[in-house]
């Protein structure tokens, strides 16, 4: 068929992907979310000393928090705490629970049924529904990034664009492991599969990487790493790398993080293990996989 004939398809389902997340009130929590995290920005003052005690305000001096000194490197580090463990950790698990429900229902007979008589390919129905999931992270990703960072430079002075710089490793983070929901609700048509399944995956990535990392960070580990054999590496490269995309993003804001105090890329380098575009190549296929097996399994099921 005319790829331009299914623009009007593909823009009807990105809207109707909205629609449902107004209705059922998602994007209003996300925003609200949001919106406390900007009002907090906009509280954050950072106190210089001699001495180098300075320490990071929050709450108009509620919350102190002691941070390496100098104004820049305090201001970035508590923007690696909100791209690295809000919107990429807590975030990622909100999006995840919530677009899981997203093709379950538009999967299901009485939905499907009525776009199935069209005569438009059943992938590009489904990449429809998927493109309004990774719209509405990006929107939401957006929103966030430009919010917190627009605060912060109000209140501290600080204008670091670098900050902005996250955005595609988050989408990109996101789009991975919705993909492995996709391919589950094509199969089970069930949002409690995806929910768990997801999650469950994200936590079993998590784990991988981890001990890859551990086994050659390590060095009280290294002695295992050899009986294990080449498993552990064929996991690594097979899984997606949350562990490396939490580096990558604390290695673009140029700061310290407790993950990254213990898996540098100096031991990991020396072992030739570190390689962050391979990693994230990876990860990408990983996603083209997921999302073709998604794909198939939905044009060869039966209504």
């Amino acid at each position: 068929m005319n790829p331009l004939a299914a623009l009007p398809v593909l823009r009807w389902l990105i809207r109707d992907t909205f629609r449902q997340s107004i209705n059922a009130g998602v994007f209003w929590l996300m925003l609200a979310l949001i919106l406390a995290c900007v009002v907090l920005c906009l509280t954050v003052s950072v106190v210089d000393a001699p001495d180098s005690s300075g320490h990071l305000d929050l709450g108009f001096g509620a919350v102190q928090l002691s941070l390496a000194p100098g104004r820049g490197v305090a201001v970035r580090t508590l923007e690696g705490y909100l791209a690295g463990w809000i919107a990429d950790g807590a975030g990622l698990l909100l999006t995840l629970m919530w677009t899981a429900s997203i093709l379950p229902s538009f999967l299901d007979e009485g939905t499907s049924s009525v776009l199935l008589v069209k005569p438009i390919p059943r992938w590009i129905l489904l990449l429809g529904k998927c493109l309004g999931a990774i719209t509405f992270v990006l929107v939401q990703d957006t929103l966030f990034l430009g919010g917190t960072w627009l605060a912060l430079g109000i209140s501290t002075g600080i204008w670091d664009i670098t900050y902005l710089c996250c955005l595609p490793l988050l989408l990109l983070h996101f789009i991975v492991f919705f993909s492995f929901s996709a391919m589950l609700a094509t199969a089970t048509r069930s949002t409690t599969a995806c929910v768990f399944g997801s999650i469950l995956f994200w936590l079993l990535s998590w784990a991988t990487n981890l001990g890859r990392h551990a086994f050659l960070a390590l060095p009280e580990l290294q002695a295992a790493a050899a009986d294990l054999g080449h498993g552990v590496e064929l996991a690594y490269w097979i899984l997606p790398k949350p562990l490396d995309c939490h580096l990558i993003l604390t290695g673009i804001l140029q700061i310290d993080s407790p993950l990254s105090r213990v898996f540098n890329a100096q031991p990991l380098t020396e072992h030739g293990a570190w390689q962050p575009a391979a990693s994230l190549l990876a990860s990408s296929l990983c996603a083209v996989l997921l999302m073709a097996l998604a794909a198939y399994d939905f044009a060869t099921a039966e209504y």
